[in-house]
């Protein structure tokens, strides 16, 4: 079996712990590398050299670099996995690939505007580099689960999908790649959309909405809305994603039991539990495992950068839209982020 070096940029602090700003997704990164017998971690960067440090104390890793770009030169890594927020993302991907590693597992979202989204996916298509994105909410049970019976026609033919999350950028791009594996990661035809910002509300030193709307028509005829902000403004209460079809629907819902499919006509609910809940880490363990094979055989990871830009594109034609007033068909042609620019510009944002 071939054995994969592994460097981790970005370490941070464990999740809820003091001064943790984020879900200490290396951490999950670093517990799945090392669940998986064919990769060894060998080195991690910081710019905090006490975080590098406790981390490699943690993991047993040998070397600790306060350059992530002395590292890329200096480890002879096969995987990266990036784990820092996304304003850092294209470059730290980028710099990654043209370094000569053979695959890069990043977090997501994928960047801030959209054409670093593209240049990214670009350079690792040019140089051979496989580039995947940490939507691991595909290895979730539930939603497989939901998927299983939607492709054994449980509800015959799907239509539309529904979602309800906080936002369209940092959680919105799970919701939309999930639309993705439900819908056979067809991509978008066009986009209407709408944004309000009464907030100054920011994640991961992104500015976000707090509330939208999109709505997406697929190539194929399937429709789908996403809802954020205020769930109990959503219209779906309980319900995280809903899948109608022309002979029933599937629901998966925030609390367990998580799933439940009904048929037209039928009365009764049938549930289904999983006994894993929609966030557990262990689809982020599924996830490295799944690229780790991916890499091995050459084919397609589940969470390859393909995917991950159906995804993105529609956030930020759902942005774009909202700064048009108008439908926006795809694919997009812009290469900003309009929300960020809307803000900008003063055109968006709290009102005093």
């Amino acid at each position: 079996m071939t054995a994969y070096r592994v460097g981790i940029i970005g370490t941070g602090r464990p999740w809820k712990s003091e001064g943790a700003t984020g879900f200490g997704m290396a951490h999950a990164h670093a517990q799945a590398y090392q669940a998986n017998e064919g990769c060894t971690i060998v080195a991690v960067a910081d710019i905090v050299e006490e975080h590098a440090r406790a981390f490699a104390e943690q993991y047993g890793v040998p070397e600790i670099y306060t350059d992530y770009q002395k590292m890329l030169a200096e480890a002879q890594l096969d995987i990266v996995s990036i784990c820092t927020w996304p304003a850092l993302h294209a470059d730290m991907v980028k710099n990654a690939a043209r370094a000569g590693v053979k695959a890069i597992h990043c977090e997501k979202p994928m960047a801030t505007t959209w054409s670093d989204a593209q240049s990214m996916a670009s350079v690792c298509a040019e140089l051979g580099v496989q580039l995947t994105f940490n939507h691991q909410r595909r290895f979730n049970k539930p939603f497989r689960v939901a998927r299983e019976l939607l492709q054994s026609g449980a509800i015959g033919k799907l239509e539309r999908m529904e979602g309800n999350c906080g936002n369209l950028y940092d959680w919105g791009t799970h919701w939309f790649d999930m639309f993705s594996f439900f819908n056979n990661e067809t991509r978008a035809k066009w986009v209407m959309g709408q944004i309000d910002r009464r907030t100054d509300q920011s994640i991961f030193g992104v500015k976000l909405e707090d509330s939208g709307l999109s709505y997406i028509a697929y190539e194929n005829g399937v429709y789908a809305l996403m809802v954020t902000g205020d769930p109990l403004e959503s219209g779906l209460g309980g319900r995280a994603i809903r899948l109608l079809g022309d002979a029933g629907t599937i629901e998966i819902w925030w609390e367990a039991p998580h799933v439940r499919v009904r048929s037209n006509g039928e009365t009764e609910w049938r549930i289904i539990d999983e006994n894993e809940s929609i966030h557990d880490f262990a689809a982020i363990a599924r996830g490295v495992g799944d690229i780790v094979e991916s890499l091995r055989t050459g084919r397609e990871s589940e969470l390859s950068a393909r995917r991950a830009l159906i995804a993105t594109e529609i956030i930020f034609a759902t942005y774009e839209s909202s700064r048009r007033r108008a439908r926006v068909d795809l694919p997009l042609t812009i290469s900003d982020s309009p929300l960020q620019a809307l803000i900008e510009s003063g055109e968006l944002g709290p009102k005093s």
